[in-house]
């Protein structure tokens, strides 16, 4: 996943030669590095907390890093080119949907054996997974953030919302609320939700026992024609059609139109985002700052909360670094308590420490710090990227089954046959 961004890899490798430049000193037997290098991605953490690392390191270890900032955009082949050569650099940030490709490839180092020293104990459950491949773990959780239900607080005065919902009949009897609150204007979706929202379908699916696909025996097989999956695809239709009078289109994604600038028109009560979202929502309508909050994605079982998708990232040692002793020593330092908690400070959930109490200071960052500790990742294989990156199936079901062009039964085995083909 880009950041929280969803990274869309593109698999090229780019024609140019990239690569890091960690200088070492040989001296006998004894290798003395002199600099690391270290890519971290633009937007990922803020430059207060990475200029009191990498000032901390330099002080402490007496090895200079090499810090550069990449951009998202080209990052899948600019890293498939750097890990391919012979002087790649010393620490990366993955994506966590990109980083079983690239361990599967061998080009990560295996960091099972050294857990320990980067508070293994304390590391965010969902991003754990991401980055463990056949039992053996290529990283080290970085930071994640998940959806919550952003909403107006001042339309849920008014339509008499008393509280924010805690169960799935809750939601949608505070849906039905604000339609009647706002009647009057055609325009209102107390609920924005797009057809074609499949990160916000994965925790439908998960709150219902059921999944995109399963592992056996080293074969994946699609399983959204369950009765579980079957059943978070129908608890999916209930709220699109709860959720406005005028229906959103149901061949459409968050981001066609961009859901923080429908959210920014003000004719909507809620929406399922990011907190970059509700950002870009306030800075469109800055009135809308002090009228907003969220709370997390309720489950159907009163008082839960409903799994969430965790975006994210990881970081990781390429499997051909000359510094990778340096390199591990820059990782112990990230995942101490102390940049733990200035990451959480900066609006991310950190992936090395269960404290979030730096980032529930906020409506937001507390609804996201909640549901976070009930978080998963899509099917941690390589061949994940063919399902997510293609012809999404997931999408196709949702859009054949709310237009009703396909039955549930029709779509769901359809999609399920899809991703066993794309994954097989």
């Amino acid at each position: 996943m880009k950041g929280w961004r969803g990274l869309a890899a593109g698999a090229a490798a780019l024609a140019v030669a990239v690569s890091g430049c960690g200088t070492s000193t040989n001296s006998g037997s004894t290798t003395e590095t002199k600099e690391i290098t270290v890519w971290l991605m633009d937007g990922s953490a803020p430059t207060t907390l990475t200029d009191a690392l990498n000032k901390e390191f330099e002080s402490a270890n007496g090895i200079k890093v090499k810090y550069e900032v990449q951009k998202w955009t080209g990052i899948q082949e600019k890293l498939t080119t750097a890990l391919a050569s012979s002087t790649p650099p010393d620490v990366i940030e993955l994506g966590n949907t990109q980083t079983a490709s690239f361990a599967d490839q061998g080009t990560l180092a295996d960091l099972t054996a050294d857990a320990s020293q980067f508070n293994g104990g304390e590391w965010l459950g969902g991003l754990k997974d991401s980055l463990t491949l056949n039992g053996k773990q290529y990283g080290v959780p970085f930071y994640a953030a998940n959806r919550t239900v952003i909403y107006r607080t001042d339309l849920f005065q008014a339509a008499g919302i008393a509280k924010p919902p805690t169960s799935r009949a809750e939601w949608i009897d505070a849906i039905n609320k604000l339609k009647a609150a706002n009647a009057s204007n055609p325009d209102f979706q107390a609920l924005y939700l797009p057809g074609q929202s499949w990160y916000f379908l994965l925790s439908l699916l998960w709150d219902e026992g059921g999944d995109v696909a399963k592992q056996d025996g080293g074969k994946w097989t699609g399983t959204l024609d369950t009765a579980q999956a079957k059943a978070g695809f129908e608890a999916y239709k209930a709220l699109y059609d709860a959720s406005a009078a005028k229906k959103v289109p149901a061949d459409i994604d968050e981001a066609k139109p961009q859901q923080m600038e429908v959210f920014g028109t003000g004719n909507v009560g809620m929406m399922v985002g990011l907190p970059w979202e509700l950002a870009g929502a306030v800075k469109a309508k800055p009135e809308l700052k002090d009228k907003t909050a969220a709370f997390p994605i309720p489950s159907k079982k009163a008082g839960s909360t409903a799994p969430v998708f965790l975006g994210g990232s990881n970081l990781a040692i390429p499997a051909a670094s000359k510094n990778a002793a340096a390199a591990k020593k820059y990782l112990s330092l990230l995942s101490s308590k102390k940049y733990q908690e200035m990451l959480a400070e900066g609006g991310a959930v950190p992936g090395t420490s269960k404290d979030t109490a730096k980032l529930a200071t906020t409506p937001l960052g507390k609804a996201m710090a909640e549901s976070s500790q009930n978080g998963k990742v899509t099917p941690v294989t390589p061949k994940w990227a063919a399902v997510e990156a293609g012809q999404n199936p997931l999408k196709d079901a949702l859009t054949a089954y709310l237009t009703g062009a396909k039955s549930l039964d029709q779509a769901t085995k359809d999609a399920s046959d899809a991703v066993t083909k794309a994954m097989s």
